[in-house]
């Protein structure tokens, strides 16, 4: 596998990316591990559109076995998804949607670098480039909204499951369409999207009003937990794994606790600092307005969004809210 050009030319990429597709008999999709509404939405849509093509597709990402969402089964095409060793080994053609660098891949990243053809798509500014095609749109509200364009480049119908998808990642990773990047151009997607026949209130609840009782009482903890700091504009909390036993629910009920977290109108940058299975933290970052937390996140190793980004850090809780802290003094 090659490197992707540099110049990053989106028309260019969508072009090519469509004609790669449109000559595969067989393509293999997948995301980045812990997956959320964006990058299997993406998957599954763009695998949903393929299949009604005649194309042979299997989707998945590198966590063995497959760690699946509890809003998983709101998504039509599910069925799709393999375990990581059903993956093809060194697929003709691969396409790795919604992962801003090749670790995100996991297991994968080892089938990826095999691929003959590597599409990457993505909306991530911090992404470096790669694959064989890079179709990245720092400017995109979502990956799904690149995949809609996609598939309108390839023309053909998009069948209404593959519709119900894509709207699920523009949904989630728009905030209902309350953050910066919805444009004009997010809205019309997403109104293309909404012709197709399915279930949007159903698929909000599923998604946005849909949590455990253990979930809330974390909470609870996280917000007793908060600390100010002042002369930073941060507010921080953490979670830990025993936290998450003792509510019985798992790291993946408290994804939203971020959202939570920011709601707060006294600091600019909000961050939650979550206890992995394996000890190390993940931390997650959001910001109002001001501070750029897509390149606090690269700098630890991380990526996402100028306003919504994260990173595992490779200390302890202390040692991570220090590096923070010292991050955001510059």
């Amino acid at each position: 596998m090659t490197l992707a050009p540099p110049e990053r030319d989106v028309a260019a990429a969508l072009d090519r990316a469509a004609e790669i597709l449109a000559a595969a008999l067989d393509v293999s999709l997948a995301c980045h591990v812990n997956p959320d509404p964006d990058a299997l939405g993406s998957m599954l849509g763009l695998a949903g559109y393929l299949a009604a093509q005649g194309k042979k597709v299997r989707c998945s990402w590198g966590a063995q076995p497959l760690d699946r969402p509890r809003w998983l089964s709101i998504l039509p095409g599910h069925q799709l998804l393999v375990e990581p060793k059903r993956f093809p080994a060194s697929p003709p053609v691969m396409v790795a949607l919604d992962t801003a660098s090749p670790d995100r891949l996991g297991g994968l990243a080892a089938n990826a670098q095999r691929a003959a053809e590597m599409i990457v798509i993505d909306h991530h500014r911090t992404n470096p480039g790669f694959g064989t095609v890079l179709l990245l749109d720092p400017v995109a509200s979502s990956t799904c909204e690149l995949v809609f364009r996609l598939i309108e480049r390839m023309g053909g119908e998009l069948p209404d499951g593959a519709a119900a998808c894509l709207y699920a990642g523009l949904l989630t990773d728009t905030g209902r369409f309350q953050y910066e990047a919805t444009t004009p151009e997010t809205l019309r997607v997403a109104a293309e999207l909404r012709t197709h026949p399915f279930d949007h209130a159903r698929m909000g609840q599923v998604l946005f009003e849909d949590n455990a009782l253990g979930y809330l009482r974390v909470v609870a903890v996280a917000l007793e937990r908060a600390v100010h700091v002042p002369d930073l504009s941060l507010l921080w909390t953490y979670l830990t794994q025993a936290d998450l036993a003792a509510a019985g629910i798992t790291m993946g009920d408290a994804d939203d606790l971020i959202d939570v977290v920011r709601t707060a109108r006294e600091a600019d940058v909000a961050c939650v600092i979550k206890q992995q299975r394996d000890g190390r933290f993940k931390v997650s970052l959001r910001s109002r307005s001001v501070a750029d937390v897509g390149a606090i996140a690269l700098a630890f190793g991380g990526g996402g969004h100028r306003l919504a980004a994260g990173y595992t850090a490779t200390g302890g809780l202390e040692e991570t809210i220090e590096a923070l802290e010292a991050a955001l003094r510059g």
